[in-house]
This record gives structure tokens, C-alpha cells and sequence, in this order.
């Protein structure tokens, strides 16, 4: 087996697909790509045995069709000092042994058969749902969505997104438990009622992965696992298994005093304010009133406070309420738009957060559990 391949672009491949290999791995043979040429098209394939990633590009002067399992971390390293040069990749199919050849050298090392490599999870049968998405809309809904996601190991289901396909839209859901998003989407019509809850390595890596310049997103899924085809790449992964909490009941339906402030503002001074917040609990007190909202935290261990007022419109009766500051940067970092709504109904329920105006066919909702106010 014999090919040609610019470096730029096996290099870039290489990068996208090594996203998916752990560091450490129960089988061996993962610690390595598995190369597949076939005609003009050279495949490059990672797995973790969860996922599986798959990225092609293009070949010349090919002479045989083949497969072969490289060292993953070795083939990252010599690529990246060519990256700038074309490549030959030649491959002993009896030895195993590998040539690869640039303009003033080339380098020898041995590969391992590609067939002892594990195939990627099969997603197909009677149960197989297909439909074509915008790659806009499954980008943007990880991208208001993933930040939420827990990181307790004891509750999985709440480290992935949580996809709520209906007949109009696909509804993205994630939750901390501190916080949850709803990010709704209608830019296209499933015409069927479905879900699933997508893991956050899975959900990193199409991040990562998915363009503003491509056009459509491909979903084949069951049950157990799903199979996302776009632009160069294949992504088999498997679903995190168990059933997601009912999000529509936490999120509440009355908060009658609605706080409107522009976007940066508020950014800017809860970065300020919540430097001098407990490192422990990191509370921030919200006062809001007279069109005015006060910001004051403080950690009376060192004796430090601080304090910032921002201008608002405010519809409502005053109000003094406790929030987490890191989250609510968080959140409001993430929130599309110049200028934000925070809906409160009083100091013991959630605040609930929305951008002021949002793209057609977008609803942004996010809410944050209230603290104590000692």
C-alpha cells in the first residue's frame, strides 16, 4: 500500500480524529489510528470504544488498497514537523513496516495489522431513525447547552445533553442541578417524537468539529447509540442510558418582576464583584429596585468586600436575592443578544433567565436556583 497525501491537511485530520483517544486505554490497539485507503480517499479512524470518529481526505499516486494501525501520538508528532511538505506513506503489507517520506528524508516504524482494529458500534436495525439537520442548529444547540452539564459521575444522565425531539423542533436540555438550559430550536421539522442524551465527550467533539460552511447534519440513531455523519467525519457514539428528569416542571411558569439590563454591563460587574466573594460559596446578593440592580459580595474570613450598581429597567417590587456569581457569569456569558431579561418571583425560587429578543424559530430559557442570604 502506497499513497501521497498533502501534510496540512493529514495533519489537521489527525488532530480532529486524536480528539477521541484517551490517553489511556484498556486495549492497546486503541492508542492508535487505523488508516484505510480505498481508491483516491485515505480514512483515518480513532476510538475509545464508546465513540469512534472517522475523518477522510484525499490521496494521490495511490498503488493498493489496504488498511494499517499506526501509533497515534507517534504519527501526531512526525506529521506536525512536516505538516508544511507532501507526504508518501508506504506500508509493507507482509511486515507491517512503515515509510513515510518527505522532501529531505523519511522515517521507518512498525505498525500493527489493521484488521486485529475494533470495528465502530453498528448502528442499524428495524429500530434505526434517520433525519438530516442544519449543522447550524445541532452546533448552536450544544453551544447553549453543553456549559450546564453536570460533572457528578454519580448522576450520569445529567452529564449529557438531553435531545427532546418533537414533530416541530428538537429541544437541547441540560442541567447541574444549580442550573438548567432549555435551548429550543425549529429550524427544522423531525415530523416524529424521539430522544436521547448525548455524552459530553460526544458532544465536545462535534463542537469542535461541525463548521459554519457545512450544510446539513445526518442523524442515524437507536436506542443505545447514534451515528452523526457531516462534512468529512463519521461520529459513532454510544447515548448515556437511563431516563432524563422531567425539565419542564422545574422550570417556572409565573415570575412576575422582570429586571432588563444590558448584557456587557452586567457581565463586566458580576467579573468585578465576585472576585471578592466567598471562594467556598462564591454568593453574590442582588438588590434590585428604582430601575437600579446592586451587586455586593464579600468573605468576611479576609475582611474583603465589594460592591457595583448597574442600571436596569425594573418592573416589580424591590427585592433582595442570593445567587452563585461564578454561575450566573456563566450563564450570562452564554445567553445570546445585547440585553437580557432576569424574571424573579422572590428570594426562595429560581431566578429564570432569556435574551431580550432572539433569531425566529430560537427559545433560550435558563434557570438558576436561588442562595441564602445570611
Amino acid at each position: 500500500m502506497r499513497f501521497n497525501v498533502d501534510g496540512k491537511a493529514f495533519q489537521q485530520q489527525l488532530q480532529a480524529v486524536g480528539k477521541v483517544i484517551n490517553a489511556k486505554n484498556s486495549l492497546n490497539i486503541l492508542d492508535n489510528f487505523l488508516l484505510r485507503v480505498e481508491g483516491d480517499i485515505l480514512s483515518i479512524t480513532g476510538s475509545d470504544q464508546e465513540n469512534s470518529l472517522t475523518a477522510r481526505v484525499a490521496v494521490t499516486e495511490s498503488e493498493g488498497d489496504g488498511i494499517i494501525a499506526i501509533p497515534a501520538r507517534r504519527l501526531l508528532e512526525i506529521t506536525k514537523e512536516v505538516s508544511n511538505q507532501p507526504i508518501t506513506v508506504e506500508v509493507n503489507d507482509d511486515t507491517k513496516r512503515i515509510d513515510i517520506r518527505f522532501l529531505n528524508g523519511h522515517f521507518e516504524f512498525m505498525g500493527i495489522p489493521g484488521e486485529d482494529y475494533p470495528l465502530p458500534i453498528a448502528v442499524q436495525g428495524e429500530n434505526v431513525t434517520t433525519m438530516t439537520l442544519p449543522a447550524q442548529m445541532v452546533s448552536e444547540g450544544i453551544e447553549h447547552t453543553l456549559y450546564a452539564a453536570s460533572a457528578d459521575t454519580l448522576r450520569p444522565v445529567l452529564m449529557g445533553i438531553y435531545w427532546d425531539i418533537h414533530e416541530d423542533d428538537v429541544t437541547f436540555v441540560s442541567s447541574d442541578t444549580h442550573k438548567l438550559v432549555r435551548y429550543i430550536s425549529r429550524m427544522a421539522q423531525p415530523g416524529f417524537r424521539a430522544s436521547f442524551i448525548l455524552a459530553p465527550k460526544a458532544a465536545n467533539i462535534l463542537r469542535s468539529l461541525i463548521g459554519k460552511d457545512m450544510a446539513d447534519v445526518k442523524l442515524s440513531f437507536n436506542e443505545k447509540s447514534g451515528l452523526f455523519e457531516f462534512g468529512d467525519y463519521e461520529l459513532t457514539c454510544m447515548f448515556i442510558n437511563g431516563v432524563y428528569p422531567n425539565y419542564e416542571r422545574v422550570i417556572p411558569r409565573e415570575n412576575p418582576f422582570v429586571v432588563t439590563v444590558d448584557r456587557a454591563s452586567i457581565l463586566t460587574a458580576l467579573r468585578r464583584v465576585t472576585l471578592f466573594a466567598n471562594k467556598a460559596s462564591n454568593l453574590v446578593v442582588v438588590n434590585v429596585g428604582d430601575n437600579n440592580m446592586q451587586l455586593m459580595a464579600q468573605d468576611l474570613d479576609y475582611g474583603m468586600s465589594a460592591q457595583e450598581n448597574v442600571n436596569c429597567d425594573y418592573d416589580g417590587n424591590p427585592m433582595t436575592i442570593g445567587f452563585n456569581g461564578a454561575f450566573m457569569v456563566e450563564i450570562i456569558n452564554n445567553l445570546p443578544g445585547d440585553t437580557i431579561q432576569l424574571k424573579l418571583s422572590d428570594p426562595a425560587r429560581p431566578g429564570v433567565y432569556a435574551p431580550l429578543t432572539e433569531n425566529d424559530g430560537q427559545d433560550t430559557v435558563v434557570i438558576q436556583m436561588p442562595m441564602q442570604v445570611i
